[in-house]
């Protein structure tokens, strides 16, 4: 099961709020999860959402420029899927591959949400610190499972985002 937000911040806590688990923080998670997929093409699937969902619950270690496009590659994810996310991403190889001017295609993200501008949100339902790593993997009980967990911080992370739009 994936770690919940402790009610009240205290020692130990991730500056999303998260309370820090066997590996550490969660920037530990992120780079443990960098780290593995390198290896591991099948877990690579999910980078994108990854780094998404990480900068997005963590802000204050990202570009602010990008948490936009961030923003909507989750809800796009959340959406139509990993494969959709997969092949906007292709597409945005391949557009960069012959030269296009502009650095990044937003027409697939048109439909979703913009970012809210009023602040960070918390807590988060789920966050990496409570992602399991047992044998030392994070997908020691197979790609699908941990797919799923990645999906439900996707999930989080969009779903407190919202929350701002109110």
């Amino acid at each position: 099961m994936l770690q919940t937000m402790a009610a009240s911040p205290s020692m130990g806590q991730c500056d999303c709020g998260a309370t820090a688990g066997p590996l550490g923080g969660c920037v530990d998670y992120y780079h443990a999860i960098l780290a593995e997929e390198q290896a591991d093409p099948q877990m690579y699937r999910w980078h994108t959402p990854v780094v998404c969902a990480y900068l997005l619950q963590h802000p204050s270690r990202a570009h602010e420029k990008y948490l936009d496009g961030q923003f909507r590659q989750l809800q796009l994810y959340m959406d139509k899927g990993i494969d959709a996310l997969l092949r906007v991403a292709a597409h945005q190889v391949a557009r960069n591959k012959h030269g296009a001017r502009s650095s990044y295609d937003m027409a697939p993200f048109a439909e979703y949400a913009p970012l809210p501008q009023s602040g960070s949100p918390g807590p988060f339902r789920a966050t990496f610190c409570g992602l399991p790593f047992r044998d030392g993997s994070f997908v020691s009980d197979g790609h699908l499972a941990y797919g799923r967990r990645i999906e439900i911080i996707a999930e989080a992370t969009v779903e407190s985002w919202r929350t701002l739009q109110t």
